[in-house]
């Protein structure tokens, strides 16, 4: 039963009464459009007075985009809506989650490598001081998943790393960082993420810990920060088999589901054995991994009822009201149901600061933007000193000086925006640039013209009249729907690896993924920065000539737990 006098609400008993009357004023209409968390809505395609009039919804998350202009059109749909909305992000990396000019700070497995918490609480407060200058006023983030798989492809710089206590340091003070801004956290992704080799937006993942490892691990971060009044949860279309077995003996596999559509793991597992009273958002509707579990029409139903609280995104989101509207007029999703849903968004709502008594909104939006961003690349630059991790130096070919490497030969790998909503960070210009600067000769590989005779013909000698010393850098960002992070050689004769290596220096540098070992075991010198932004690349720079030490140290196993990465 919702508790509203209990964490994360703490409401007094005017508040609650409060809450109950306003829920109870509203028709049905109007609290179906409060369990949607819509698309941010650009106002150079739609009326954003009639969108808001129209579908009533209780959120909106926006993409990044120019900050006077997301301003403009937050507070435009604000001052429409009956109930003010929340207005989410994802601010997982620093304020460039909301606007276009906001500061890349850096990934969350960065911040890990400091091993310093006030690293993730300057996060928190970057991405959040610079969302609060245009009206977000919630974080879909921070992110509390566990990397236990190195070839998962969609998390691991965008985690805390592999050791639960570290993610859980890091996660408190990411937190504060971003209340202190008066940003409302969700902490994604429920049941957890990190341990299958899947992407969920591609199909419904599994969390196949056993219930009782998922307990000493993920359960111990859900239930620490629950007890600490996390408000609310981002639900995801993972399964986890051995809760729902535990909690449904004899449930046949058939049966199993994401999180997205399933009480098991909603009412049975979040709610009831975590006692966790929030607000639970699911991750996009729009995944594979969420509509692969049963027809949308009955999916719909299935997640609010699951214990859900509202749906982030739409596909058609006529149709998708639609669903929910006949679900809620023949009894599939009962009146009750759908009261304690809209209560707690109210609740939520009012607890959290952005709306009063008296609907209206009471989060300030500052009348001019002051993104303090000379400030805060300062504080980036802190980070990325203290984060970059020398992996290995086999053959000590550091430091990298002109004098012992006139001419370095730079191939970058990854540097591409193909797959969904990456940072967007391209280090092929900022490497050459420095490295010019500071007295290299820098042939770099051209992978869009190959020279066929070099491929085919040439041997060590030719190699060495080219170049003293080869500069990988791999810039292979996580990113959705795309099923591999891994190394992807040129396919012709994988015409810009490494092959010389044991005849000619190679230096290899990640500036994301910090795995890539895995796919050159052999290589000498090994080098993880975690972040493509500008101060890692100047970091990198710096320690590479041995002005500055590496003082980085791992999160997570970048020899993947293979013997030949060793070597």
């Amino acid at each position: 039963m919702l508790d509203l006098t209990a964490k994360p609400y703490s409401l007094t008993a005017e508040q609650i009464k409060w809450v109950h009357e306003i829920v109870a004023q509203m028709s049905t209409e109007a609290k179906i459009g409060q369990l949607f968390f819509v698309i941010g809505q650009d106002e150079d395609q739609v009326n954003l007075n009639d969108f808001i009039a129209k579908y009533q919804p209780g959120g909106m998350m926006y993409r990044p985009d120019k900050a006077e202009k997301i301003r403009r059109e937050q507070l435009t749909a604000n001052q429409a809506s009956k109930l003010p909305l929340f207005f989410a992000a994802n601010l997982e990396s620093g304020g460039n989650g909301i606007v276009n000019e906001g500061t890349w700070f850096g990934t969350p497995l960065q911040m890990a490598a400091t091993d310093d918490p006030k690293a993730a609480h300057d996060l928190g407060t970057v991405s959040g001081s610079e969302a609060r200058q245009v009206g977000t006023n919630m974080s879909f983030a921070p992110i509390v998943d566990i990397d236990k798989n190195f070839r998962n492809p969609i998390m691991n710089t965008r985690t805390f790393g592999s050791d639960k206590n570290r993610v859980i340091k890091m996660v408190d003070a990411q937190l504060e960082g971003l209340t202190e801004n008066q940003i409302i956290p969700v902490v994604k992704h429920f049941p957890g993420d990190g341990v299958d080799d899947r992407d969920q937006h591609l199909l419904s993942s599994v969390n196949s810990l056993s219930a009782d490892d998922w307990m000493e691990s993920y359960g111990q971060i859900y239930h620490h920060l629950i007890d600490n009044g996390v408000p609310a949860v981002m639900i995801a279309h993972i399964m986890q088999p051995a809760w729902e077995r535990r909690l449904e003996p004899g449930i046949t596999d058939k049966d199993l589901r994401p999180a997205t559509s399933s009480k098991l793991l909603v009412n049975g597992l979040l709610r009831s054995v975590l006692k966790f009273n929030g607000l639970a958002i699911t991750d996009a509707t729009p995944m594979i991994g969420y509509n692969a579990a049963m027809a949308r029409k009955d999916l719909l139903p299935a997640t609010i009822n699951a214990g859900i609280d509202m749906i982030l995104f739409n596909k058609n989101i006529d149709e998708d009201y639609q669903f929910i509207t006949d679900a809620v007029n023949n009894g599939v999703i009962s009146q009750e149901r759908l009261t304690e849903a809209v209560t707690r968004i109210v609740a939520t709502k009012l607890a959290q600061g952005i709306m009063n008594e008296d609907c209206q909104a009471t989060f300030e939006v500052p009348e001019t933007i002051n993104l303090n961003l000379e400030q805060h690349q300062k504080l980036a630059q802190e980070v990325a000193k203290k984060s970059v991790t020398l992996v290995k130096d086999r053959d000590h070919l550091l430091p990298m000086t002109p004098q012992r490497y006139p001419r370095v030969r730079l191939v970058v790998l990854g540097d591409e925006d193909d797959g969904g909503f990456k940072e967007g960070g391209h280090v092929t210009q900022l490497f050459k640039e420095r490295l010019q600067k500071a007295g290299f000769e820098v042939p770099v590989f051209d992978h869009k013209h190959l020279d066929f005779h070099e491929i085919f013909e040439e041997g060590v000698a030719d190699a060495k009249k080219k170049f003293d010393l080869a500069l990988y850098v791999a810039n292979v960002e996580t990113a959705s729907n795309q099923t591999t992070t891994r190394l992807d050689w040129v396919h012709l004769m994988a015409a810009d690896s490494p092959w010389f290596m044991k005849s000619i220096p190679t230096i290899f540098v990640s500036t994301a993924n910090p795995y890539h070992l895995y796919d050159l075991p052999m290589v000498s010198t090994f080098i993880n920065a975690y972040t493509g932004n500008i101060p890692s690349v100047d970091a990198v720079m710096r320690k590479l000539q041995g002005q500055e030490e590496f003082t980085g140290k791992s999160p997570v196993d970048p020899f993947c737990g293979d013997f030949t990465t060793r070597l």
